[in-house]
């Protein structure tokens, strides 16, 4: 899609085009690339709006309340957008449209728009995509936005964090009283409405509310009022509105609401950040099998569980950006190639400085080098006396390059390591791995390519531990 046809998509969100803003919503729901451009467009367009977010334990009547209470904000002409958080299918994934059905009554009014959506395994009682949708219809002139939360419990607060006032509804006749004024929830709420107040216990209810609040003051001044509803008849509805114009007026003569926007944003700034870069990572290194590895890794000792991940977080950096293809966990040295004119002479010397003798001592007939190995931590030094005049170490001992003769990284899936870095325009001494010292599958990156320095990379044994 053009940018103009983008900000005609986005002009007639704008405009309240039910169809476009239903194609918004979908395309971020779905984490379409479209959908982040359209919400660039949109956001300049919101406007002083009201977020109420509609939070508590399932059967309290949370969903017949918020279809009287957008009913009442609609006697004023104002629009209405309503984010229903359902169930997720266990089948489609989707949400299983229960609030979008008991909200019918709404459903012929131009001025209001309803969106169900499922929570798809998340918690705090939202869906993931909650935040941007709620830009869409303030971008579509939606003066009230309505979140109703699924059912939640005494810690899912994540509504406060999104909305700019919330309304905690609890009702009578639901178990032990007691037990719904815990921490978590009830410190979130900034109304309490107490809904089904017609039915035995909702004085009680209202008593018990009104001795934690007294015991509980806000820091902020606050005191949340105590509304007592019956949604299915909207007896108590017009108090429940009264009460949330009541918090915007005293957030207006406080700095609250200025605190309460900051709050808002740095949380959503938090979220956003979180899913991005989860969803960078994952796409990067993990979502290509890679994760197998790592966790081959784990079993067999040769790594823990934090230096993976934070092998994988380094390799997702920006600094990774252009380096080899992600292998799900960084290579790490496999060992130091040094060329030498004689292993006689080289050994007694390599012997001293490690303190050990060499754990192995071969020659690589297709690499016309004879091969001395000795351990060094986690990687090893291997020392390289040349077996033929037309050997690679005996032309870089002519050329006066005694010392460093390469250095070798290990990686889990050589073959698959190759085809990045050719298709990344390194130049390849070997575009297939070939069998080096210690029958391992090696292959080399020609010098130029590398900073002068010649890169051998070593396919890493399942069986065998970096140790």
């Amino acid at each position: 899609m053009n940018p103009e046809e983008l900000r005609d998509w986005a002009g007639r969100v704008s405009a309240g085009d039910r169809r476009a803003m239903a194609r918004a919503i979908s395309a971020i729901e779905a984490g379409e690339p479209v959908g982040t451009v359209l919400l660039k467009l949109l956001f300049p367009r919101t406007d002083e709006n009201q977020v109420v977010g509609v939070t508590g334990s399932p059967g309290v009547g949370k969903s017949t309340l918020v279809e009287k209470l957008a009913t009442e904000y609609r006697r004023s002409g104002r629009q209405v957008g309503i984010v229903a958080v359902d169930p997720t299918s266990p089948f489609s994934g989707g949400a299983i449209l229960g609030d979008r059905v008991r909200m019918q009554s709404l459903a012929s009014d131009d001025g209001v728009y309803i969106r169900s959506m499922a929570t798809r395994g998340e918690l705090g009682g939202l869906a993931p995509a909650t935040h941007d949708v709620v830009t869409v219809l303030e971008a579509a002139g939606c003066g009230t936005v309505l979140i109703e939360t699924v059912g939640v419990g005494q810690d899912e607060v994540e509504v406060a964090h999104l909305a700019d006032v919330t309304v905690l509804v609890v009702a009578p006749g639901l178990g032990d009283d007691v037990q719904t004024f815990k921490a978590g929830v009830m410190e979130i709420a900034d109304i309490f409405a107490v809904n089904k107040a017609d039915q035995p216990g909702a004085d009680r209810v209202g008593q018990q509310l009104t001795t934690m609040l007294s015991v509980s003051p806000r820091a902020d001044g606050w005191r949340p009022p105590i509304v007592f509803t019956v949604a299915t008849s909207g007896e108590g509805v017009g108090d429940l509105r009264r009460a949330l114009e009541d918090f915007a007026a005293f957030g207006g003569r406080t700095d609250l609401k200025r605190r309460r926007e900051r709050e808002k944003w740095r949380a959503r700034l938090r979220s956003s950040l979180r899913h991005r870069l989860f969803e960078r990572v994952w796409r990067e290194q993990v979502d290509n099998g890679a994760l197998e590895r790592c966790v081959d890794e784990i079993v067999a000792r040769r790594s823990d569980l934090n230096s993976v991940v934070e092998s994988i977080l380094r390799s997702s950096g920006p600094a990774a950006q252009s380096a080899a293809p992600a292998t799900g966990c960084s290579p790490r040295i496999h060992h130091l190639g040094i060329a030498v004119k004689s292993l006689d002479e080289a050994i007694p010397v390599f012997r001293r400085l490690t303190g050990s003798e060499p754990a192995a001592i071969e020659e690589v007939g297709d690499q016309k080098v004879r091969v001395a190995i000795f351990p060094l931590g986690g990687s090893r030094l291997e020392l390289l006396e040349p077996t033929a005049p037309d050997s690679p170490v005996a032309r870089f001992l002519e050329k006066g390059g005694k010392g460093v003769h390469h250095l070798t990284l290990a990686v889990h899936d050589l073959g698959e390591v190759l085809v990045g870095l050719e298709r990344d325009g390194f130049r390849l001494i070997d575009r297939q791995p070939r069998t080096g010292a210690g029958g391992e599958r090696v292959a080399f990156i020609h010098p130029s390519t590398t900073a002068g320095i010649l890169v051998e990379l070593v396919e890493e044994r399942a069986e065998k531990s970096s140790s």
